[in-house]
């Protein structure tokens, strides 16, 4: 079995809805929080500790894994959740982000989400410092010892494959948010013909998702969603950025959902700060990932529902309430600001495992919010 995705209730106030995607490892209730795990781990947790958090779903970076250890290494060791002990489901990205992280990203110093006007614009002859991407696919820099490293569709299949997470992700070009029209197209059309290498490289029974690109383009955007819907994948991810604002990636995912066959679910890659998750749900996304709740928090950022604490003040010294009064999780009933302050202060490990803990138990607990509305027909 590749998986199986069942809609249980649609909102008749939104795009919302819930459901269940089934898979060799067990079933993920959705809508749901894919929890990052880049290099087969959950950055600062244990597998336990990320489960107790409430996470269900991990996705792993294929690129990350091909360095090191290397495909082979993790396939031997009986796949990827053998390899980490990791009982339930798992994704890998194809390493299509990495296109732009490791390329025009690196070289403007930016990431997907442009957080201030720049001047800077990506046109249709521009290439990026590090990397040289091709019509096979994409030559890296390797950021470990310097060394050429191609990947192109078939060799993030291969790759993917040799990993053995449940879903898998078709190689794309994820573009930057300074990228132009010209070069929008044309990293869009060649997103689409690697999705077709992709599909016929496939020899497994994992779950093969297409991507939809199309960067800050209606557009595009609905075109990509078109073209990469009516292809014969388990599923989709919508990936690259959507805007300047909130409410114009409301727009774009929504003219994507529109585009994307109801019966299969729909991934949203690299999106998910406290306040995105209601948006995006209520568009009928059925899962995400993002690196916010682990990075924020070995940054000393703590996330509540009085808003955000950034636990290094020294004020905190001498506060001995819990991160998050409202929170039912370990870190806020065992431990107080003033301890949290102390251990981020000292610089020790415990502070990001403890605001990990606890940001992931605050970013799960949200979406089981918003699901048990949908189940209550409240959104």
């Amino acid at each position: 079995m590749a998986i199986a995705f069942t809609i249980a209730k649609k909102s008749k106030k939104s795009r919302a809805r819930m459901g269940v995607i089934s898979t060799p490892h067990g079933d993920v209730e959705t809508p749901a929080l894919v929890t990052v795990a880049t290099q087969a781990a959950v950055k600062a947790l244990t597998n336990d500790q990320a489960a107790a958090a409430g996470s269900k779903l991990l996705i792993a970076n294929t690129l990350h894994l091909h360095l090191k250890p290397g495909g082979t290494i993790v396939k031997n060791a009986g796949g990827l959740q053998e390899f980490m002990a990791w009982n339930g489901p798992m994704m890998t990205d194809s390493g299509g982000f990495q296109v732009f992280s490791l390329g025009f990203g690196r070289d403007f110093g930016m990431g997907k989400i442009l957080k201030e006007k720049s001047k800077a614009k990506i046109g249709a002859r521009a290439k990026p410092k590090l990397l040289t991407i091709g019509e096979d696919g994409v030559l890296f820099t390797s950021y470990l010892d310097g060394k050429k490293i191609f990947m192109g569709p078939k060799d993030s299949i291969r790759i993917q494959e040799a990993i053995g997470a449940d879903i898998i992700f078709a190689f794309d070009e994820c573009t930057s948010p300074i990228a132009d029209r010209a070069y929008t197209i044309a990293a869009m059309e060649r997103t689409h013909r690697w999705a077709k290498v992709c599909l016929d490289a496939q020899r497994t029974k994992q779950a093969l998702f297409g991507i939809v690109q199309g960067g800050k383009f209606l557009d595009l955007r609905r075109q990509s969603a078109k073209i990469i819907g009516a292809m014969p994948f388990a599923g989709f991810g919508i990936g690259g950025e959507f805007g300047a604002d909130k409410r114009t990636m409301s727009v774009m995912i929504r003219a994507v959902v529109n585009e994307l066959p109801d019966e299969k679910p729909r991934h949203l890659l690299g999106i998910g700060h406290p306040e995105d998750i209601r948006r995006i749900i209520k568009e009928g996304i059925d899962t995400f990932d993002c690196t916010v709740p682990t990075h924020y928090a070995r940054h000393g950022t703590a996330f509540t529902s009085r808003g955000r604490i950034e636990i290094g003040k020294a004020g905190y010294y001498k506060d001995r309430k819990p991160l998050d009064p409202a929170c039912e999780c370990p870190v806020c009933t065992e431990h107080s600001r003033a301890y949290l302050c102390h251990l981020f202060r000292a610089k020790e490990m415990t502070a990001g495992t403890l605001l990990t803990m606890h940001n992931l138990h605050f970013f799960n607990g949200l979406v089981v919010q918003v699901r048990n509305e949908i189940r209550r027909g409240k959104v």
